[in-house]
């Protein structure tokens, strides 16, 4: 068996990547910014910032990905090809490389770049699910990143998903896209309740949900990776001002700044209803199965999970529980859940 094992969730914003031990313990994981819509070499540049070697001969690389879908690539194939030849550069040739592709498994580099690319597409929610099945009976997954929310009913231990791919998964509503960091507000609500009135929010990128969750106090910096919509501070005033403009406003006074808080609750609590609402419509697939669902939460997320399980009075497992791996990591396993899944499938499989 091999030394090492990596696994890669190569995204359109971040690289995460977990790296194993030859008996499956967790060595490392790391979550790096790589905007591959600034060009495929984000990905060596994201690469060179690792701490560790990833060049070893006999190590195995399962990867997994969903930044073909940025739209540097002509279409999704063209991004899974050019996001494979970008990484082996950095992979020692006698490595084993292994690609998963959703419901066809794994594929070696020959096939993965050839006829059955598309398989190849947006399948890291199915590592995920895949992985967490083996460790859950019944539940349903919940994986919050920065830009997409993931939700996976696991039932006997197999993923009951009815959508394969992003479109269908969109139109399932197995996948939302909002997420915790990159999501632009006005993509979460239209308005909100100020001064006794209902204000309508300007159409514009002047802030996103990491400037909401800032100042809710519940974002940590190593998830908070992306740059501001205006290219700003990452502090309370400035994600003040910058929510403050998208009513038309100016933050200038710490009146405001609290007034501002409270607008940043509303908002957090319409897109926490957004999942909820797609939760229940997943769950309304198997009825009575809501009162007593485990709901498992991934992703730099994770905490809006566990506050949907508290408000139903569900059980709640965050996802590094469950691999059960040192607490020193236990936040990164959770963040780069799609890596781990990947990196623990392979090794279980080899």
């Amino acid at each position: 068996m091999s030394g090492v094992f990596f696994g890669w969730d190569i995204g359109g914003a971040h690289l995460k990547i977990a790296k194993l031990g030859g008996s499956g313990e967790i060595l490392a994981v790391r979550q790096i910014a790589c905007p591959l819509w600034r060009g495929v070499g984000e990905l060596s540049r994201a690469c060179a910032l690792l701490d560790f070697p990833i060049d070893e001969p006999g190590a195995v690389h399962a990867i997994t990905m969903t930044g073909e879908l940025c739209d540097i690539f002509p279409d999704r194939v063209s991004g899974v090809r050019a996001i494979i030849a970008q990484l082996t550069r950095h992979v020692n040739n006698a490595a084993s490389v292994r690609i998963f592709a959703g419901y066809e498994g794994w594929l070696d580099l020959q096939q993965a770049t050839g006829e059955k690319a598309i398989a190849v597409a947006s399948a890291n929610w199915l590592a995920l699910g895949a992985f967490t099945a083996e460790l859950i009976g019944d539940g349903v997954l919940i994986d919050i990143g920065s830009t997409t929310t993931d939700i996976i009913p696991i039932t006997n231990g197999e993923v009951r998903c009815l959508g394969r791919d992003d479109a269908s998964r969109l139109s399932w509503e197995e996948l939302v896209y909002t997420g915790i960091v990159r999501t632009p507000v006005i993509s979460v609500c239209s308005s909100v309740p100020l001064r006794g009135r209902r204000q309508p929010l300007v159409a514009e990128v002047f802030a996103t949900m990491s400037d909401v969750y800032r100042l809710l106090g519940n974002i940590s910096e190593r998830h908070d990776l992306m740059p501001t919509a205006d290219g700003r501070g990452k502090d309370l005033a400035s994600s003040a001002q910058r929510l403050s403009r998208m009513l038309g406003l100016d933050l200038e006074s710490e009146h405001d700044l609290a007034e501002i808080g409270g607008v940043a609750s509303y908002i957090a609590a319409q897109q926490r209803h957004r999942i909820e609402n797609a939760l229940d419509l997943v769950l309304s697939r198997d009825p009575g199965s809501g009162h007593n669902t485990t709901l498992v939460g991934a992703g730099a997320g994770a905490f809006v999970v566990e506050m949907i399980a508290r408000n139903r009075k569900v059980n709640f497992r965050a996802f590094d529980t469950l691999v059960g791996d040192d607490s020193s990591v236990a936040e990164s396993i959770v963040t780069a859940a799609p890596a781990v899944a990947a990196a623990k499938l392979a090794w279980m499989t080899v």
